[in-house]
């Protein structure tokens, strides 16, 4: 499936009801890579601009869309708190928010942005954002490489 780019508060509202606010679902998989690298000379390669790219995949218990991933390009924050010993890592309700031309996503749906967050609360914020269904990810085959 193609891209989804979101633009407006109409676009946050189509991705979050589609999905069911994330409700029963969970944080799979994460991917992040930056415009910065080494060249095979060891010269370095770094942008001035921001440059960070983060794939998040989430899968959830409901069908069509069972899974759901998100691209974050040019972040400028992240937060992603692993769930402690003896917790799950179900997401009850995200919350996506648009907030000076930046996007907000959290598993907290109370989170603000620019406020403190509580303890465990996982949020990124990017300068765009876009989404696709990926129906065929679910299970725990990894998708972003690795074994």
């Amino acid at each position: 499936m193609n891209w989804i780019e979101v633009k407006d508060e109409s676009d946050i509202k189509n991705l979050l009801e589609r999905f069911g606010y994330f409700h029963d679902g969970c944080l799979r998989e994460m991917h992040m890579w930056t415009g910065t690298y080494v060249n095979e000379d060891l010269s370095m390669t770094v942008p001035g601009e921001l440059d960070t790219n983060v794939k998040m995949l989430f899968q959830r218990q409901y069908s069509y869309p069972s899974a759901i991933e998100l691209h974050f390009e040019n972040v400028i924050g992240i937060c992603i708190i692993p769930t402690p010993e003896n917790n799950d890592s179900i997401i009850q309700d995200a919350i996506l928010i648009k907030d000076n031309d930046n996007y907000y996503w959290s598993d907290d749906y109370n989170f603000q942005p620019g406020k403190r967050t509580e303890h465990g609360v996982s949020w990124i914020a990017a300068k765009k954002l876009s989404w696709r269904e990926v129906n065929n990810w679910m299970g725990n085959q990894i998708q972003y490489g690795g074994s």
